[in-house]
C-alpha cells in the first residue's frame, strides 16, 4: 500500500499552484494518499521570516501522519522540506528549484542523507542558482536532473510527473 505524500508549493504560488497540483494529482492516480498545506499566510513575513513558520506549519502536517510521508517541494517548500528531513522521519524527498541559501537567513539547505532523494533543477533558473545546488548536490552524491528550463519548471512539468512517477513506483517496491 502507498503512503502518504505532502506537497508544499513556492513563495508567491499556493497549494493550487501548478506543479504541487499536478504532482498530487498523480501519486492519487497511484494510490498515495496526498495533501497540500497553505503557506500563503506564512509566506506575508517575507522569505528569510517565513523559514521557520513554514518548518512549523510542516512539522504539524507531520505529527498527524501514520508513518513517515513522502515530502515534495517546489523553491522555498523544497528548501524547507530538506530541513524538515533532518528533524523528524521521511520516507522521501522530491524537491524542484531548490535554493541552497535565503538571503537574509542563517539555515542552508541539507537533507537527511539516509532517504531516498531527487533534485530536478533548470539550466536557466534565475532565482536559484544552478551552481549552488550543482554543488550541494555534488558533495553530498545526490541525483539532480537538470532541465532546460527556468525557475519555474513550466516547460518541464510532464517530464517532471513522469520522473515523479519513476520516484514512487521505487519508493513503492522497497516497502
Amino acid at each position: 500500500m502507498p503512503g502518504h505524500i505532502i506537497l508544499s508549493h513556492g513563495s508567491d504560488t499556493g497549494p493550487d499552484a501548478t506543479k504541487v497540483s499536478v504532482l498530487a494529482k498523480l501519486a492519487q492516480s497511484m494510490g498515495w494518499t496526498t495533501e497540500r498545506p497553505d503557506y500563503r499566510e506564512d509566506d506575508k513575513l517575507g522569505h528569510a521570516e517565513s523559514i521557520e513558520p513554514r518548518i512549523a506549519r510542516l512539522h504539524q502536517r507531520i505529527a498527524a501522519c501514520d508513518a513517515p510521508p513522502v515530502l515534495v517541494g517546489s523553491s522555498m517548500g523544497a528548501f524547507v522540506s530538506g530541513l524538515v528531513s533532518l528533524e523528524v522521519p521521511v520516507a522521501g524527498l522530491f524537491l524542484l528549484a531548490t535554493p541552497a541559501l535565503i538571503p537574509g537567513n542563517d539555515l542552508a539547505f541539507d537533507v537527511r542523507l539516509d532517504v531516498p532523494a531527487l533534485l530536478i533543477h533548470g539550466w536557466r533558473d534565475e532565482v536559484c542558482p544552478l551552481d549552488e545546488i550543482y554543488e550541494f548536490a555534488g558533495r553530498r552524491e545526490l541525483p539532480l536532473l537538470i532541465v532546460n528550463d527556468d525557475h519555474r519548471l513550466g516547460e518541464h512539468v510532464d517530464s517532471i510527473g513522469r520522473q515523479f512517477g519513476f520516484f514512487l513506483q521505487q519508493l513503492a517496491s522497497q516497502a
